[in-house]
């Protein structure tokens, strides 16, 4: 019955998946595929994102594979249904991905999915932010719908190198939260900050992002 409905409903695959995740389509399609089957079910999805399943989650997540530096090592805060952590690392097999979520039914299926689809470059770690072990050891962070910029900010700076990088992604208040996160940028020792527009002529779902290099 479920299987009938998700065939049904899930979104039909856009041209921008292709744009997006080249040679990595494959693993990409297959990824969509699980999380619509599975993904209610364990609570990763609402039962309404099925049918904006791949424009607004999995390519909105893949268009942040640009900015991954070459080799890096990056952690996926807060990762829950692999947003955007399991996209990149389809994207971007070349870096490093840690995924970073305290609830154990969702690293259970970020493992599975992860072994599934043959990930090698993805490591899942159970842990709250503030308690994983990779203090001053990520190159870049990535985190998506997890909390307002001024209270992620400080959760997330001390698990990044001097020189390392935020890749933020916000919905369409982000210059709001960035002005109200004054304060914590500042402490924070955040240079370069600016807010990215990415997709814009690719997809209808653009995707917006904070960056900042940790001092």
């Amino acid at each position: 019955m479920f299987h009938v409905k998700h065939l049904e409903s899930l979104e039909p695959e856009p041209a921008a998946a292709a744009a997006v995740f080249g040679e990595s389509l494959e693993r990409a399609r297959a990824f969509t595929d699980d999380l619509a089957r599975r993904g209610e079910e364990l609570g990763l999805i609402g039962p309404l994102e099925l049918p904006r399943l791949w424009t607004r989650h999995v390519v909105n997540s893949g268009l942040v594979a640009p900015l991954i530096r070459p080799g890096a090592l990056v952690g996926d805060i807060g990762s829950g249904a692999g947003l955007p952590g399991l996209p990149l690392a389809i994207a971007r097999p070349d870096a490093r991905f840690v995924l970073i979520e305290p609830m154990e039914r969702r690293t259970d299926w970020l493992r599975s999915e992860a072994d599934a689809l043959g990930l090698t470059n993805v490591e899942v770690v159970r842990a709250r932010a503030e308690d994983a072990p990779y203090v001053e050891r990520l190159d870049q962070i990535t985190a998506r719908a997890v909390s307002a910029l001024r209270t992620l900010i400080p959760t997330v700076v001390p698990l990044a190198k001097r020189g390392g990088e935020l890749i933020l992604m916000k919905g369409a208040r982000v210059e709001e939260e960035r002005q109200a996160a004054a304060k914590q940028i500042a402490k924070a020792g955040l240079t370069n900050v600016e807010i990215l527009t990415l997709g814009e002529g690719i997809t209808t779902e653009a995707t917006r992002v904070f960056r900042a290099t940790v001092g």
